[in-house]
């Protein structure tokens, strides 16, 4: 049994990426993180600076325009935060070794497609279907 477990493992995991490359990979995605998580931090807290009883006195523009600074600034945590999920997921696919494996069809992900986007999860053929649904 651990023979057949053997030869599932070596073709879940493509043969195109290299230990190094890998670590290289899993670098470059927590350094993002690391980086994402500050901006979350950032953002939160010009949130929660953003004082309701502020801007009492101000016309409808300053009203607007507060009020459009702080759904960006919410957009921007939700989209920060997205992103975060999505390279932990990256993480947990390499350390699974299933890092470029297309969550549809099974397929290798193209190798220049994980290294323009390491978030991957469908190989471009796959994508584009999604894409026209």
């Amino acid at each position: 049994m651990e023979a057949g477990m053997a030869a599932v493992t070596q073709t879940a995991t493509p043969s195109m990426w290299s230990d190094e490359e890998l670590a290289e990979v899993r670098g470059r995605l927590q350094s993002e993180i690391d980086e994402l998580n500050a901006d979350i931090l950032r953002h939160e807290s010009e949130i929660a600076s953003g004082d309701v009883t502020q801007g009492a006195g101000d016309d409808q523009a300053d009203a607007g325009a507060k009020t459009y600074e702080r759904e960006r600034e919410i957009a921007l945590t939700l989209n920060a935060r997205d992103l975060v999920a999505q390279n932990e997921r990256a993480i947990a696919r390499i350390d699974a070794g299933t890092y470029g494996v297309c969550e549809s069809c099974h397929k290798p992900i193209g190798k220049e497609r994980l290294q323009a986007f390491p978030r991957a999860t469908l190989c471009v053929k796959c994508k584009q279907k999604e894409e026209r649904r």
